[in-house]
């Protein structure tokens, strides 16, 4: 290489001079993509011919945040010369830190919705408190087809920071496949490609390629034992800067059941809520229908159909300051719940509480909320739970309209099997 020479494209490009072929090449340097080639170079040890050297020293030293992947045999060009003389690839890889959110290539590998979606929501944060202007793309395995993310990631005329969402990347064609395999090996700056894979075999090679890349990688298990989800649960409430009881956690896990974000909603309440630690018996309160003023007494009203009642605890709720995004939690999780119940398979509430994840108490609440239902209700009830989330997240003007409207929705739709 001559001094200030740029290294372009992840590899060396041939130099215009070599050494004399009656010297041993040595190793000058080790540059990486996008830097120049210093004007004076020196030795990093004694020199020796490329085949060894270069081989030894890539082959296990890491060179700052970037390690070498691999590197190719030297093409052959003679030019007469007694020693072969070539033209070197060599490919050094970023390691992303797991703290660096707004690293070129997020992985998010698992089947946890609510952890998937959370390693979607910090790259987004971070990115727009880097840049308030960031154009953010969520788009379904469907949705990018071939050639697609090479316009996506094309330059923009505002040079906004981009954060590109692909979901269920295990589901991506063979050929949108190449397209992103062929990104990854040369990621463009100011863009944040988030990829959310299933794991297992299914798409694998998208998976190992995002590895081999220096992906930073989130993992989103399905959390399956009880001990792990009440770990969640002590989690959430240190998150949230909170102190609860070993007993009061538990009581959330047996109140709640399995759902994630059912349980991480309940926390984010109790939190909002309650001054002072969460004990045992502040759970229960909660969950025991006795608090008047919490999301959860606006969902069980919604789904018995109790328009009127609904409203009431619903503007209670907000004037007491409960957050509008618990109240869509809560209504979302009732709804849920009952399209869980009223698909299951007859049977002990203690059978349909471990297929469903449910404790037993809440199995039988449900089965008295769920008699006015239908299965057109309660498609019905979670679109307009949905509209409702976006409406409160910033999609709308006046969030307690967007919630009064859902309660409505939620209350006629439980109501469907009656008024038929």
């Amino acid at each position: 290489m001559l001094g200030g020479q740029l290294v372009q494209g992840r590899r060396v490009e041939a130099a215009v001079r070599v050494l004399d072929h009656h010297q041993p090449l040595g190793v000058l340097g080790v540059v990486l993509t996008g830097q120049r080639v210093p004007d004076e170079l020196g030795f990093l040890g004694q020199a020796e011919t490329v085949g060894e050297f270069l081989g030894h020293l890539l082959g296990g030293v890491a060179v700052g945040e970037y390690q070498y992947v691999s590197f190719a045999h030297p093409a052959i060009v003679g030019h007469g010369c007694r020693w072969p003389v070539g033209c070197w690839n060599a490919m050094a890889t970023r390691k992303t830190s797991p703290d660096d959110l707004l690293g070129p290539v997020t992985l998010a590998v698992g089947q946890e919705d609510l952890l998937l979606d959370r390693a979607v929501q910090a790259v987004v944060a971070a990115a727009r408190a880097a840049d308030a202007d960031t154009d953010v793309r969520d788009l379904a395995s469907d949705q990018l087809q071939p050639g697609t993310l090479a316009e996506l990631t094309s330059p923009s005329l505002f040079a906004e920071r981009k954060v590109l969402v692909v979901r269920n990347a295990q589901d991506l064609s063979a050929d949108t496949v190449k397209d992103v395999k062929a990104y990854l090996a040369d990621p463009i700056e100011d863009i944040s490609l988030v990829l959310l894979h299933a794991g297992g075999a299914k798409g694998k090679g998208l998976l190992d390629a995002a590895r081999k890349a220096g992906a930073r990688e989130v993992a989103c298990p399905k959390t399956t034992k009880p001990a792990e989800r009440l770990t969640f649960v002590r989690q959430e409430f240190r998150t949230l800067g909170r102190s609860a009881t070993p007993e009061a956690c538990q009581a959330l896990v047996d109140a709640i059941g399995s759902d994630l974000r059912e349980l991480a909603s309940a926390a984010a309440q109790l939190t909002s809520d309650v001054d002072g630690t969460i004990d045992e018996a502040v759970v229960g309160r909660y969950y025991t229908g006795r608090a008047e003023a919490s999301s959860f007494n606006v969902a069980d009203r919604a789904v018995e159909g109790r328009a009127a009642e609904a409203l009431e605890a619903l503007r209670w709720s907000l004037s007491t300051g409960v957050a509008p995004v618990l109240i869509t939690s809560a209504l979302a999780q009732g709804v849920r719940a009952i399209g869980k119940l009223s698909s299951a398979r007859g049977g002990r509430p203690a059978d349909l509480a471990r297929e469903l994840g449910m404790p037993p108490w809440k199995i039988d609440r449900v089965r008295q909320q769920m008699r006015g239902w239908t299965p057109d209700g309660v498609s019905v009830a979670l679109r307009a739970v949905a509209e409702a989330d976006a409406g409160v997240k910033g999609g709308g003007d006046d969030p307690e309209y967007a919630l009064e409207k859902a309660v409505v929705a939620v209350a006629r739709a439980a109501r469907m099997r009656r008024d038929t």
